[in-house]
């Protein structure tokens, strides 16, 4: 028990590394980044064995809890808020097309696992990326394995100048029309144009409010009551994945979507049950292992599919968002080009861009609030859009 609880202390040291070098710089370098750089130094060195995760008695933590995580990330989704936001729904949808279609055509290039494998990836979540470094594993394909884990490592690096400037010039549009008329006086016709919509939505909200089952019975749906859930859950797609034959990762995700909008699960079931660090951090550190056994040599033979990969998506999602008309779906090119990096980012990235555009743009709190109710659901909708990567990996695993 004493190498075991001494391996995990170890392993959540440099988990927490990861966090202190995000918050002293103010994420422009991610805990994420930070903590895989980490691993794969000291694995590189010799300094840590392959089998870590192993001997911290995560490995199996780490089987049973991804599926818990898929199911509970179905909880998650707002139906209503993708239905109100359905042009960036569907904006982000099209930009991780591209990514599909553009890093498929590199196949020849860098192979078919690797591309496979990091299409899902640049698509979306942390449970795709563990999905696919398993499936590249046990498939016996290492380096797609690790090209995967590192590609999650860099996206937001790659996703987030792209979405924060897009998204600035949007803000600045938007402000220039906004202090026009306030300085012509119109600006009480503008505010009732820009917020028609948004009122409309909130009508409809209101109209077709009703207490659900988990709202009623709230003061039961204690911790243990709801992580319960999620392992049924959890279970219940596994299980349907056995029988049907279709991944377990679709499944747990539209399950998930299902029992919360019946009522049953309450929203944000791992959050409510105080157990969303602990289980994101276990997932996370089942990525681990494919970093485990790269040599040097291996990472020199990365380097050419990692910058492919990015490269192709970037250019994929400009001639998506700005040469294609895609963009007249959201209405401004800057705005879709924007969202179409957002798969990169994921929440909260997509949030604290918002407030980062929105203070820099704005001069007072009135244009803040504003610029905030205009840039912010965009950003937060197009990332939650992006958890259909899991459905992506869930697809590409079996065709590895």
């Amino acid at each position: 028990m004493f190498d075991m609880l001494l391996w995990f202390a170890v392993v959540m040291v440099l988990f927490a590394v990861g966090d202190v070098v995000a918050k002293l710089t103010k994420a422009r370098i991610s805990s994420v980044f930070a903590t895989l750089m980490l691993f794969l130094v000291l694995f590189v060195a010799g300094v840590l064995p392959a089998d870590i995760i192993e001997k911290a008695g995560l490995s199996a933590a780490s089987s049973w809890s991804v599926p818990m995580l898929l199911f509970a990330m179905g909880s998650m989704i707002n139906l209503r808020q993708f239905m109100d936001e359905w042009r960036t729904v569907v904006t982000c949808w099209f930009g991780m097309l591209a990514v599909i279609i553009g890093v498929s055509l590199t196949i020849p290039i860098i192979g078919k696992e690797m591309a496979l494998s990091a299409i899902p990836v640049v698509n979306g979540a942390l449970p795709a990326t563990q999905i696919m470094t398993e499936a590249a594993t046990k498939a016996g394909y290492p380096l797609a394995a690790a090209l995967a884990a590192i590609t999650f490592a860099v996206q937001k690096f790659v996703g987030t100048p792209f979405a924060s400037s897009a998204s600035l010039r949007y803000a600045q549009g938007l402000i220039g029309e906004y202090r026009k008329a306030k300085s012509s006086g119109t600006l009480d016709e503008f505010m009732a144009a820009a917020g028609k919509s948004e009122n409309r939505n909130s009508e409809a909200k209101t109209a077709s409010k009703r207490i659900t089952l988990a709202e009623k019975f709230d003061g039961f749906y204690s911790s243990n009551v709801c992580i319960l859930l999620a392992v049924v859950g959890g279970l219940l797609s596994v299980w349907l994945g056995e029988l049907t034959h279709i991944n377990y990762a679709i499944l747990g995700l539209v399950l998930g979507v299902i029992f919360t909008q019946l009522g049953v699960v309450p929203k944000n079931l791992l959050q409510k049950a105080q157990a969303s660090g602990f289980i994101n951090m276990v997932v996370f550190a089942a990525i681990i292992p494919a970093l485990a056994n790269i040599s040097i040599s291996d990472l020199i033979d990365l380097i050419l599919p990692l910058v492919v990969v990015f490269a192709v998506s970037v250019l994929s999602i400009f001639v998506m968002m700005k040469v294609l008309p895609v963009w007249k779906i959201l209405g401004d090119k800057s705005m879709a080009f924007g969202v179409g990096f957002c798969q990169m980012l994921g929440f909260p990235s997509t949030y604290l861009i918002s407030v980062e555009v929105c203070n820099a743009v704005a001069e007072d709190e009135d244009e803040k609030a504003f610029l905030m109710s205009r840039v912010m659901p965009r950003l937060v909708v197009g990332g939650m859009a992006a958890m259909v990567s899991i459905l992506v990996a869930g697809v590409m695993a079996g065709m590895l």
